[in-house]
């Protein structure tokens, strides 16, 4: 036997285990960089431009990494418009806990959307998309519309109680409308500020709180 044969010979050999796929391979937090990922892809691209390559290169993943957490481009929509949501969600509470008027809740968060056309563009388009039943969204927009009448159906808004002329769900439903209809005007006409406009209106509808 020569020394190069001796040498493996008398060299252990370590068992490695199975090989890992970095730190982050199977952990929320590599999910969520992917989702995260996926928000910026289709708000720069629009849903159908945004490709599942981009989106992983964004989230400096493998294609098949991405693929590990996410079976299908339709799941990374779902997974990214629920993140979108909780993003919302969050700047409103951040806005109510500021104390101010509760008309201006709302004016507040679309103040912020607004100031990204192209990405309220292409987020409109995608929810446009979904009214069709087979659109993989359309339940998750359905349940989103019964979030947004819970949260609105509210004392904070002043929208709880029926009026002389339009009911509590009448409200909600205008106010909702009201905000559709924002969402496109702003894009039509971008240099004319609508926001006060749905600050009147939520007056306008609004419910007076009780003395007591």
């Amino acid at each position: 036997m020569n020394g190069t044969d001796a040498s493996a010979a008398t060299t252990p050999q370590v068992d490695a285990g199975p090989r890992r796929r970095g730190p982050y391979s199977s952990t929320p937090a590599r999910r969520a960089q992917i989702v995260r990922a996926a928000l910026a892809s289709i708000a720069e691209h629009g849903y159908e431009r945004a490709s599942l390559r981009d989106i992983a290169a964004r989230a400096e993943v493998t294609h098949a990494a991405l693929l590990r957490h996410f079976a299908s481009k339709d799941d990374l929509l779902l997974a990214a418009l629920a993140q979108r949501d909780a993003d919302d969600e969050e700047f409103a509470r951040h806005i109510m806990e500021s104390r101010v008027p509760a008309e201006r809740v709302l004016s507040g968060v679309l103040e912020n959307e607004f100031a990204h056309p192209e990405q309220g563009r292409n987020w409109l388009a995608v929810t446009v998309a979904a009214t069709n039943p087979d659109h993989p969204a359309h339940e998750f927009f359905v349940a989103r519309r019964e979030r947004m009448r819970s949260h609105l159906s509210s004392r904070r808004f002043g929208t709880d109680a029926d009026g002389e002329e339009l009911s509590a769900d009448d409200k909600v439903t205008m106010l909702m409308a009201m905000i559709d209809g924002l969402r496109i005007q702003a894009l039509m006409e971008p240099d004319h500020d609508v926001l006060p406009l749905l600050e009147i209106f939520m007056r306008l509808i609004a419910t007076p709180a009780d003395a007591g």
